[in-house]
């Protein structure tokens, strides 16, 4: 790596055009503020680089990535753990990860913790400091803890940051350079053509300490400022934090709604070439700086720009997979899983990218990314409403609109009124479709765990996300997951299984096989056929008894339970019978 970044070097011509492109007059000023940064953390990067043309270890059918906050599990002081010490003094962190060890050990290989900075709103999304851990959830120490048997996915909130920040405290009093940080436009600003994910006013209006009224520009609310990266020193300062990231143990970086990251006048201010010159130039110091780290761009919006972040194979590693969720969402609600095997047969990504395959979060259920597919969304929007969610809105051209449905996927996938047996069915139904797909599987803490709407929790937060934010008692959690008819305890057996079974299959690695699908009524099929491995995922999408038709080349096939880790025979015919919401996986070997 040597002792400076080859800025002006070949390896780094890449970077030189990107600094021009973004920065035009102002380019030699951002090399020289991004040579002073970089340099500045090369001696302590030395230790973590790879090779420059080494490349990172490729994911397999091995891996998986658990979604979670750092304080998801809540205890009463007076408790004690497992070995009967008193839990006082222990971090949020320090639970987190004993009760993980204690109940999935091993089953993820990736662990994304939600914003665990000091925040002001938002569940940690409105950052105070970057550089920081909560300390409220615990230290460094306890994230390294975290990363010695998972690797770490860090939030990299690179569109906004908190109006409670001492960044914006220096903002309002106008000290350098602080004064140059955050996106401010007139009052009466027209942002008629941006695009809106929420339908609050963009700008909000604030005050100086010198008494001067300004219009700051606000994506997602009033606490979260937008950040000015048509300045260096803006860019210059989130490079740092990355790298800083890195030395802290970092694996991958999930990049916060970076689609709203450049703002020019008179244009969508979505998506613009100079937000993905961004993400290519973070994807080239990560890689001339030979260092093991992923990119994850989540942008939540229609599927042929949520995929633009992979541009040439030279932005992202992963993105999000958001129109998955709605499509399969749809197929349990209407019991037609035909508009989502047409979408995921059309789908395409670069060689060496691949999809983050995930159906719930700790936000809701994207319905922007389903434009397109589906004529009449309508059902679903009902169906989420009928059973205890809420639907939030953005900002349209003839007024509100839904963007996202807020409610738990246990809940969501399963019918009205259904039993902890049918909706354990259904959600793990679901998520072998997500396992079915090239790419890595995301698993929410919530899905993992079974758990249903938090019907009180919107009311207590004021905000519609939190009905899937519930930080769960540990004594409650524990005694629900003892009691094997329980939803909590027949849902993480499952996942545990088809985890497992999955890991245990290298035609799961993504590129191994050609893959296919195709639905026939409520019956959905992947097709994974590999050199000389071949599976057909069959997934009941409906809570009726069917017989699904099987291709002839799947005869004699082993049939396979993967929820329950049970062989449940040899197929004799080319008809098969599915209970509701079975998933079974046909495999064959060819010799």
């Amino acid at each position: 790596m040597g002792n400076y970044f080859p800025l002006f070097t070949d390896k780094g011509k890449k970077l030189n055009e990107l600094l021009e492109f973004i920065y035009k007059g102002r380019a030699e000023e951002a090399k020289n503020i991004l040579s002073i940064v970089i340099n500045k953390r090369i001696p302590d990067l030395e230790k973590l680089k790879t090779s420059y043309d080494k490349p990172k270890k490729a994911i397999s059918a091995k891996d998986a990535l658990l979604i979670t906050y750092g304080d998801m599990i809540s205890e009463k002081p007076d408790k004690t753990d497992s070995s009967g010490k008193p839990e006082a003094g222990r971090s949020a962190l320090n639970k987190l990860s004993s009760f993980l060890d204690r109940h999935i050990p091993g089953l993820f290989s990736f662990i994304h913790i939600l914003p665990f900075y000091p925040y002001s709103s938002d569940d940690g999304f409105s950052v105070m400091d970057y550089r920081l851990v909560d300390p409220v959830l615990g230290s460094w120490k306890d994230i390294s803890l975290l990363g010695e048997k998972r690797k770490l996915v860090f939030d990299f909130v690179i569109n906004h940051a908190s109006a409670k920040s001492s960044w914006f405290d220096s903002f309002k009093k106008g000290e350098n350079p602080y004064n140059k940080f955050f996106v401010t436009r007139p009052l009466d600003y027209d942002y008629s053509a941006v695009l809106r994910p929420r339908t609050h006013p963009l700008i909000t209006s604030i005050q100086m300490d010198n008494g001067e009224t300004l219009g700051v520009w606000t994506t997602f609310s009033e606490d979260q400022i937008d950040l000015n990266f048509s300045e260096p020193l803006v860019l210059a300062e989130f490079v740092d934090i990355m790298l800083f990231y890195a030395l802290k143990g970092a694996r991958m970086f999930r990049l916060d709604a970076i689609a709203y990251l450049w703002k020019m006048d008179g244009t969508s201010c979505a998506h613009l070439p100079q937000t993905h010159a961004v993400v290519k130039l973070l994807r080239t110091i990560v890689d001339n700086l030979g260092l093991d780290i992923l990119l994850l761009t989540e942008t939540n919006v229609p599927h042929k720009d949520n995929i633009s972040y992979f541009g040439k194979a030279d932005e992202a590693h992963i993105v999000y997979n958001f129109s998955l969720p709605p499509l399969v969402l749809y197929a349990f609600v209407t019991a037609d899983p035909a508009p989502l095997a047409a979408w995921a047969n059309q789908l395409k990504v670069p060689d060496n990218a691949i999809m983050l395959n995930f159906l719930a979060s700790h936000d809701g259920i994207g319905v922007t990314p389903v434009q397109g597919f589906v004529a009449d969304y309508g059902p679903v929007l009902e169906g989420v409403k009928a059973r205890g969610g809420l639907i939030s809105m953005k900002a349209g051209k003839d007024g509100p609109i839904p963007y996202e449905l807020n409610i738990s996927w246990a809940d969501a996938v399963a019918p009205l009124n259904a039993s902890s047996e049918e909706k354990a069915a259904a959600l793990l139904a679901s998520y072998g479709i997500a396992l079915a797909m090239d790419g890595l599987p995301a698993v929410y803490f919530h899905s993992l765990f079974g758990s249903e709407n938090w019907a009180e929790g919107p009311g207590i937060l004021a905000y519609n996300r939190a009905i899937n934010r519930q930080k769960p008692e540990l004594s409650g959690l524990e005694s629900s997951l003892k009691n094997p008819l329980s939803l909590r305890s027949m849902a993480l057996a499952g996942f545990t299984n088809l985890l497992k079974e999955r890991s245990r299959r290298n035609i799961f690695d993504p590129g191994k096989a050609a893959v296919k699908f195709w639905a026939d009524g409520s019956v959905f099929y992947a097709d994974r056929a590999g050199e000389s491995q071949f599976i057909l995922i069959l997934v009941n999408c409906s809570n009726l008894p069917l017989k699904a038709l099987i291709p002839e080349q799947y005869k004699n096939s082993s049939v396979f339970n993967p929820v329950s880790a049970k062989l449940c025979g040899i197929l004799q015919d080319n008809i098969i019978e599915l209970a509701p919401f079975a998933l079974l996986w046909l495999e064959k070997l060819i010799h």
